[in-house]
């Protein structure tokens, strides 16, 4: 009798160090899940391009990690803008010029020109014109504001139009870091 209470004992033991691991394990997965969940909520987001006036750089239906934590933009940043003047859908656009500087468009070669410099921009596409309804250049961008571009000149909506204008850095959500869709194009930007 004594042999088969030990075993009782040592298949209770089992089965207790088992249900125990499988605590601890789906412990461990929920926190790693809580925390991956706090990651993204409060540094990242995750966006979809619509759109093509971010061709050849960016694709519509190109899926972006945006990081969000204290951002501040940069010259040739692609960001993500929650809205422009008189547009209410979320935008993305790359920054040309930020606070301080000074910009204007050649409207007889498309060349930009930031601070008295010719901008090297060989991630567009088409030529840089001017808009209907135009924002006046040359001009200095306003502390807490900045001046962007869709990379497709010829088809993008952006701050040289009255209808996106100046960007307000509060209405920045983030840069585009990363390209996790479609796999072919999987990378940092």
């Amino acid at each position: 009798m004594s042999s088969e209470y030990h075993k009782e004992e040592e298949t209770d033991a089992e089965t207790m160090t088992l249900s125990q691991m499988i605590y601890e394990l789906m412990g461990t997965v929920l926190g790693a899940v809580i925390v991956l969940l706090l990651v993204l909520a409060l540094f990242l987001r995750q966006v979809t391009v619509d759109g093509a006036s971010m061709n050849d750089t960016l694709q519509h239906d190109d899926r972006l990690l945006v990081t969000c934590f204290q951002y501040t933009p940069r010259c040739g940043d692609i960001v993500i803008v929650t809205h422009g003047r008189y547009l209410e859908e979320p935008i993305i656009k790359r920054v040309i010029a930020v606070a301080g500087q000074s910009i204007d468009i050649d409207s007889s070669t498309g060349d930009v020109i930031v601070d008295g410099v010719l901008l090297k921009e060989n991630y567009i596409l088409g030529r840089t014109t001017t808009l209907p309804n135009s924002t006046e250049l040359p001009a200095v961008i306003p502390e807490g504001y900045v001046f962007v571009m869709g990379d497709n000149r010829e088809h993008s909506l952006d701050s040289r139009s009255v209808t996106v204008d100046l960007i307000p850095v509060e209405n920045i959500i983030g840069k585009a870091v990363f390209r996790w869709y479609p796999i072919n194009t999987f990378g940092w930007l």
